[in-house]
């Protein structure tokens, strides 16, 4: 008797939803995911807490004859007996095990953010980073409610748009000189920021929280937040408390089994941990030292993963690794775009005459924004159309650019940027100009 070979992905996101649908459907293939819900686009959580999408459009396609495992948690690999080991006391065993466990948030250490011995979060106050947080502050924000989301990074940014967009009264507070640092020069992110203040949130940049005020509610003893205390004593007062201060890869389930673990689970070109029966994609994966972080870079991971799973399954693992797919890292742009949803009233300050509060604004970076002391730059900025344009150069090689407001450029540069051939300065002048003309 011939017997399937068996798959357990551990993880239902982006990337292990995407293993599933890639992988060979030969194998008897089983997903555990922690999540109740079926997978969907993490990256379009922000529109559905805008009110742009309902949960049902942002899900992702699944097949029918995998097995899916929702609202279950995978406590231990035996890595000896090759089986998983879950919370509801089923075992799993496997032939090829994918570790997709993602990130889990970051809490900032703020005053009142838990009581002695408590592990819950004062009600109100969230992360922002599943459907459950989504749907929740969706049903907790009100037009004209208080809301402060503490972090001004790409999630921050996502998250204030979007509450705005629901009517609520938002503070964005950000620690850093200034939003979206790791993918903005100074002039993008004051662009960005006043895009922001024009859809009624209001931005503070270098402005820390230090801890939060919460009240006790009801007889359960359930506390409530009221306010965020800034750390020059100011008190900001808050029905709903957003934190986005990043995340880190969630690797407690590897180490546990005695996997090599650094910053994220160690994996090489064939995405295979330091278990060749053992593989990691997504976010919680470490290639070559880098954690993406990003929904590109594991989808990548995934289709490589997918393929060598495959072959390995298959008897190439028998012929050793030539042949085999290779996973040799990601290199894609950071992209986001910030508008309002159709029907929703902004509360705010009024449009300017040109209707610009109105306008969604594209962004799209990547590489290196600040240039070095050799490098070329070539900059262009209408700031009457709200667009600005940023290539940097070296040695006529393009190692980053930022783009707002018109993104007509951005396919062909990115293509430069991955490729990594030499570009000469006019042709690059000539991608990012001319500036676009308004409609009559």
């Amino acid at each position: 008797m011939t017997f399937l070979k068996r798959v357990v992905v551990i993880g239902s996101g982006m990337a292990g939803a995407r293993i599933a649908q890639q992988l060979d459907p030969r194998f008897d293939l089983t997903v555990v995911g922690e999540e109740p819900h079926v997978p969907y686009n993490r990256v379009l959580l922000a529109e559905v807490l805008g009110g742009r999408y309902g949960p049902e459009v942002v899900a992702l396609p699944t097949r029918a004859a995998v097995r899916w495992m929702h609202g279950v948690r995978a406590v231990r690999v035996d890595r000896a007996e090759r089986r998983v080991v879950c919370d509801e006391g089923s075992e799993l065993p496997y032939d090829a095990l994918v570790l997709a466990t993602g990130s889990a948030p970051v809490l900032p250490p703020l005053r009142g953010l838990f009581e002695p011995g408590a592990k819950e979060l004062p009600e109100g106050v969230r992360a922002f980073r599943t459907m459950d947080d989504c749907l929740a502050l969706r049903g907790e924000v009100r037009p004209g409610s208080s809301a402060v989301v503490v972090g001004g990074g790409l999630l921050g940014v996502s998250a204030a748009r979007a509450l705005a967009c629901r009517g609520a009264r938002v503070v964005l507070a950000h620690q850093g000189e200034r939003l979206m640092e790791r993918q903005l020069d100074a002039g993008a992110a004051a662009l960005l920021e006043r895009h922001l203040e024009r859809r009624g949130v209001e931005v503070h940049t270098k402005c820390r929280v230090r801890g939060l005020h919460a009240e006790p509610h009801g007889r359960s003893g359930t506390r409530t937040v009221r306010s965020v205390e800034l750390s020059d004593g100011y008190r900001l007062d808050a029905e709903s408390v957003v934190l986005t201060c990043g995340v880190r890869p969630r690797v407690g389930l590897a180490r546990a089994a005695g996997l090599e673990v650094a910053r994220g689970v160690v994996v090489d070109d064939r995405l295979r941990t330091s278990d060749p029966h053992v593989y990691a994609v997504g976010d919680c994966a470490e290639h070559r030292g880098v954690l993406y972080g990003l929904a590109g870079p594991a989808q990548d991971q995934a289709d490589t993963a997918a393929r060598v799973i495959g072959a390995a399954l298959s008897g190439a693992r028998d012929r050793g690794d030539s042949g085999l797919p290779e996973y040799r890292g990601t290199r894609a742009p950071t992209r986001l775009t910030l508008g309002a949803p159709p029907g929703v009233v902004r509360q705010g300050p009024a449009a300017g005459p040109d209707g610009s509060a109105q306008r969604p604004l594209d962004l799209a970076a990547f590489g290196e924004p600040e240039p070095g002391e050799d490098d070329d730059v070539v900059h262009l900025t209408d700031a009457t159309r709200g667009i600005y344009r940023k290539a940097v150069v070296r040695d006529d090689r393009l190692v980053g650019a930022v783009l707002l407001g018109d993104l007509s450029a951005v396919g062909t540069l990115t293509r430069t940027w991955e490729d990594g051939g030499a570009l000469p300065a006019a042709s690059l002048l000539h991608l990012l100009t001319p500036l676009p003309t308004e409609a009559h």
